[in-house]
């Protein structure tokens, strides 16, 4: 089994998210992680989704999707030719003693103290999914009072695999 991430460009209308997420029901396929947005074009939004399966159900999956009518685009993100990042919300107990070491901490890792409040500390950082979950191990010591993820989002390198809508 292994990790696929789609990236859907799809209709920008009511209903969309619902059917593509209820054919993935009802095929008895998990959705590890599903971001929406709406494009530069607010008549399209893009959709990532990111599946784990075998050769056989992900290329099973990928019919399933062409033969949506909101589907207008589908691209399949590789490593390497895309990027692809998430995002995440991390809330800390932090005392007055344990700010410094933390902050030195979400420092390395590039991550934004976005609030400090009398006993805890919100931290904003993006990256890979990799570097997010070491950036949470290294805090294992501390009390995380709250964490929020967005889930994966990425395009594709370069300017040779754009979609141009009219």
């Amino acid at each position: 089994m292994h990790r696929t991430v789609f990236s859907l460009l799809v209709d920008n209308t009511s209903g969309v998210l619902s059917r593509i997420a209820g054919m993935f029901s009802r095929r008895g396929y998990n959705i590890d992680s599903l971001t929406v947005g709406v494009t530069a074009d607010p008549k399209y939004s893009r959709m990532t989704v990111v599946v784990n399966g075998d050769a056989q159900i992900i290329e099973q999956i990928e019919k399933q999707l062409r033969k949506q009518e909101d589907v207008i685009e589908i691209k399949v993100l590789m490593g390497g030719k895309s990027v692809c990042r998430e995002l995440i919300l991390l809330k800390i107990r932090a005392q007055a003693k344990d700010r410094q070491d933390i902050a030195t901490i979400s420092d390395i890792f590039r991550a934004k103290i976005v609030d400090v409040g009398e006993d805890s500390m919100v931290m904003e950082l993006t990256g890979s999914q990799d570097k997010l979950d070491a950036f949470i191990s290294l805090l294992a010591d501390y009390e995380i009072l709250e964490l929020a993820r967005t889930g994966l989002t990425g395009l594709s390198r370069g300017s040779d695999d754009v979609t141009y809508l009219e």
